[in-house]
Order: C-alpha cells, then sequence, then structure tokens
C-alpha cells in the first residue's frame, strides 16, 4: 500500500494494511523521503524506513515484542476494562464505542500492561495504543497505569511506561480527568521508593498524558518526530495570539529545550532501555558475562 501522509493507524495487527491487489501490498512509499520500501524488509525494521529514519506507527503488542525478551511478558489486568459512569451518548452510545474500538485494534483497552525481561532483566511496562480510542485514557487507562507502577513497588523492579495518546478521554469526563492525580501519585510512590521510572514518548502523546505520568520519568526518551505537547498548536496560538516556533512540539524542539533527555530510534530502544536501566539499577542487575557487549556507565472502571 503507498502511503503520502502520517498514517493515522496501523492495522489491527500492528503492521500494513494489505490489499486484495498484490502489487498494491507489496511496497509502502515513505511520507518524507518518497523512499518506496518493501513491506517486509519495513515490517522487519520495526516499521522504520531505514534511509529516511521515518517511523511508522506499531500496535502495543508489536512495541512490546521488540522490547521484551521472546516468551518472557506476562500480561496483567487484562479484565479492566471502560465502564460508562456518565451514560454518555453522541451518534452512539459509548459502550457500543468501546465494543468498536475493540474489534478495530483487537484490544481489550488502550494500554497493555505486564511484567517481563529486558536483556535479563525484570521490568513493569505498560504500553500505549493509539488505535483504541486514540489512546484517550480514562479510569481503566488510568488504573491499569496505577498498578503498573504498583505492581514494580511491590516486586522492586523498574517501570517503563510508553506513551501514545490523544489526552483525556472525554466521555468519562472528571472521571478520566481524575487519573491525572491518580497516575502521578502512583510514580511519586514510585521515586520515593527509588526505584527507576524510564518514560517513553511516542507519536503522539498529547493532553492529560503529557500533562501527568508520561512526563514524570526518571529519564524520558522520544521517538524521532514525535508529537508531545498538551493543547494542540491551533488552539496554543488563538489562545496567546502568538506566532509559534517553526516545530515547536516535536521531539527534537524539546530536546533542545531540555524538556526530554534523549531521542532514541525505535530500533535501538531496547538496547537503550537496558543500558540505561543498568546505570539507574546497578546495585541489583549486574552486565551479563557471556557474549554480551559491556553496558554504558477506579471508580469508572471495572474488572472481568
Amino acid at each position: 500500500m503507498t502511503h503520502f501522509a502520517k498514517p493515522k493507524l496501523p492495522s489491527a495487527k500492528g503492521g500494513i494494511r494489505k490489499k486484495k491487489v498484490t502489487t498494491e501490498g507489496l511496497w509502502t512509499k515513505c511520507p518524507v523521503s518518497g523512499e518506496i520500501v518493501f513491506n517486509k524488509d519495513l515490517e522487519a525494521n520495526l516499521m522504520v524506513v531505514p534511509k529516511s529514519g521515518y517511523h511508522f506507527p506499531i500496535g502495543a503488542r508489536e512495541r512490546i515484542r521488540s522490547m521484551i525478551d521472546e516468551g518472557t511478558f506476562e500480561e496483567f489486568d487484562a479484565g479492566v476494562k471502560s465502564a460508562d459512569p456518565l451514560k454518555f451518548v453522541d451518534t452512539a452510545t459509548y459502550p457500543d464505542r468501546i465494543k468498536k474500538y475493540q474489534k478495530e485494534s483487537g484490544l481489550p483497552e488502550a494500554v497493555i500492561c505486564g511484567t517481563g525481561k529486558l536483556h535479563g532483566m525484570e521490568v513493569s511496562l505498560a504500553v500505549m495504543d493509539f488505535r483504541f480510542c486514540g489512546g484517550a485514557m480514562g479510569a481503566a487507562v488510568g488504573e491499569k497505569i496505577t498498578r503498573a507502577a504498583e505492581r514494580a513497588l511491590e516486586k522492586r523492579i523498574p517501570c517503563i511506561i510508553v506513551s501514545s495518546s490523544g489526552g483525556a478521554r472525554m466521555q468519562e469526563g472528571i472521571f478520566s480527568l481524575m487519573q491525572m492525580a491518580k497516575t502521578s501519585a502512583a510514580f511519586g510512590r514510585l521515586a520515593a521508593a527509588k526505584l527507576p521510572y524510564i518514560s517513553i514518548l511516542t507519536y503522539p502523546t498529547t493532553g492529560g498524558v503529557t500533562a501527568s505520568f508520561a512526563t514524570l520519568g526518571d529519564v524520558i526518551l522520544a521517538e524521532p518526530g514525535a508529537l508531545i505537547g498538551f493543547a494542540g498548536a491551533r488552539v496554543i496560538k488563538e489562545t496567546t495570539k502568538q506566532t509559534l516556533p517553526a516545530g515547536f512540539q516535536t521531539a527534537e524542539f524539546l530536546l533542545k529545550h531540555g524538556l526530554i533527555d534523549q531521542i532514541v530510534p525505535r530500533t535501538g530502544m531496547r538496547d537503550r532501555l537496558a543500558s540505561l536501566l543498568q546505570v539507574l539499577h546497578l546495585h541489583k542487575y549486574q552486565p551479563r558475562k557471556t557474549g554480551s557487549a559491556s553496558p554504558l556507565p477506579a471508580a469508572a472502571a471495572k474488572t472481568g
């Protein structure tokens, strides 16, 4: 399939959507460089265009497989799903929309949480998926993120959160906004226990997620070109009545101004995380000795 603009959604399996016409389903066009890439090569490179470095989105489960040692991931809290505290209806009921998101994404909610090993080091992990309601944070997402932090605290292991979100989930009103304080408090307890928390920001990370747990990491990483901010550029411009700097909500701009720590390509994220964890948690994790390189010095949620 040929792409001419940044895709909003990958397929339910996290890869390129396949068309019935074989000749149209073999290649993808990079929206930045115009480079034509064989789909199998693109998928093997974690949906990163080899020459331009453009990052197509990937699903949560595909990202987990790219980061966690094979066969070590154990999912938790899959039964925590969205409730309908406000009985919200627009052109469809909120429960009907949730069923639609679940069918389209193949996910129970907008975040997948669990534990696994990264280069042999056990971590608590939560990965958001933009395909489910734009990665919006409702009570279920907030509960699952909070439990990921609490699991890290209980097991005395590091926590890694990968964010991809359009912000708070309006269908849950104040219940959604409450998750900002709830998740922030959970990571405050993790910090007090001196356990590492690494936050990874991907395209896009916006709204209440940016204003809470996503920017509280001991180390904040971002993928190249990631859109990161609170409100949209148009809203900010109309509110401030000022001309905004070019690219002011990109990972590159935020790195230049000290709001994130590093920009790390997806293909190098796993090894960079391993190096950082060995430094942050060196008293517990020791470098592998066999053939490895030396490391670098809720009320509205329901369960069932």
